[in-house]
């Protein structure tokens, strides 16, 4: 995906209509172009043809459901796109599973549309701030960290172990690097979603652990007892350089 032009557009996803017209509205007055697909085939077909800049995404859809479409945009090589999965499911394990299928975030249902909007707002800045590209080199500029296995390069938001490319989403890519960037400082979960995501949402601390846990089954030769990513019981995470 390419960076981002001045009028985004969205991808949303859901099955009922009302829903969709009132998200299509909101997103409308704030300038950005809307698609829309009520079901999970559609979503795919319309993704394919206009690579927008987000998605929101219901869950429950007929056919091919939200789970099974965000798996397969993650599929597609240099998946960046930040996808903001609707739930109306309140188990814990419904939303787990959205996140480590690769939703940078979810919103569950009922909710308000001016609470999307603005994570909308705030996932596309991260991307476009992301995209900026500087003329200088990323070692100059000290963004390339190389530590014992690992090499993470913060311009081309490449990570590789062992000297191998690893896949990593928009959100996991950010977390690693910020806490790479800081060697041995301890952060809390909520310290990290709000330096992470840009809001906090009390009582949603799976969203960090989820993506921890993703992070050390990517990067970790043994995830079960982590070499760079630790935990620091009742505390948070740090990076061990």
């Amino acid at each position: 995906m390419g960076q981002i032009e001045k009028n985004p557009t969205i991808l949303v996803v859901d099955d009922e209509s009302n829903i969709l017209d009132v998200v299509e509205l909101y997103l409308l007055r704030e300038g950005y172009k809307v698609i829309r697909a009520s079901d999970g085939n559609t979503a795919l077909k319309l993704y394919s043809e206009n690579k927008p800049d987000l998605v929101v995404l219901d869950l429950m859809l007929p056919g091919v459901d939200g789970l099974e479409v965000c798996r397969r945009i993650r599929a597609q090589p240099n998946s960046t796109v930040p996808i903001i999965m609707l739930t109306a499911k309140m188990q814990e394990e419904d939303k787990l599973v959205g996140l480590e299928d690769g939703a940078d975030d979810y919103i569950t249902k009922p909710f308000s549309p001016r609470e999307l909007v603005a994570r909308v707002k705030v996932a596309l800045r991260r991307l476009a701030q992301n995209t900026v590209v500087n003329n200088s080199t990323a070692e100059h500029r000290n963004e390339v960290l190389t530590l014992e296995g690992l090499r993470i390069n913060r311009t081309t938001r490449v990570v590789e172990v062992a000297g191998k490319p690893v896949d990593l989403t928009a959100k996991e890519f950010d977390l690693l690097w910020f806490l790479a960037s800081s060697p041995g400082q301890v952060f809390s979960r909520d310290q990290l979603l709000d330096s992470i995501w840009h809001y906090t949402y009390a009582g949603e601390m799976s969203t960090v652990t989820v993506h921890i846990r993703r992070l050390r089954e990517k990067i970790e030769q043994d995830p079960e007892r982590p070499r760079y990513l630790k935990t620091v019981w009742g505390v948070g995470y740090k990076f061990e350089a």
